[in-house]
């Protein structure tokens, strides 16, 4: 039998606190979403100013970083290069820039995705919440 880390709610604070700090800190008005490695939601945090929509993009970009196992850019760019027909791919709504997966020793643990800003910036944010995890 194999056993696996799980994110606690002290790892979800930890990083949602260091992504939204990263936020502000730039003056972004962003939601931070958190999964498990299935895609179930842990964490939502909608922050002052961020656009309504962003509450529904970010889950979806962090369910299809860990589902796919990496970072949701992967099938934006797949899609973006004529690969049009991967918009039809199972369970994956979020295919933008912005959701990362979170690994601990080289496994999938769950992911950060967030939206509101530019997708560059939104990944940026993500990064720096899932580095506060230190894995």
């Amino acid at each position: 039998m194999k056993t696996k880390a799980i994110l606690s709610i002290d790892d979800l604070r930890r990083m949602a606190a260091a992504a939204e700090a990263h936020a502000l800190a730039h003056h972004w008005a962003v939601t931070i979403a958190i999964v498990d490695d299935g895609g179930h939601p842990l964490w939502l945090q909608r922050l002052d100013g961020a656009p309504p929509v962003s509450a529904h993009i970010a889950p979806a970009k962090a369910r299809t970083a860990a589902l796919g196992r990496r970072e949701s850019k992967v099938y934006e760019d797949v899609i973006n290069q004529g690969r049009t027909s991967f918009l039809s791919a199972p369970a994956l709504e979020g295919m933008l820039e912005g959701g990362v997966p979170i690994l601990v020793d080289g496994q999938c643990v769950g992911a950060m995705g967030v939206s509101g800003v530019k997708s560059t910036e939104d990944a940026e944010i993500a990064r720096a919440g899932i580095a506060a995890l230190g894995a």
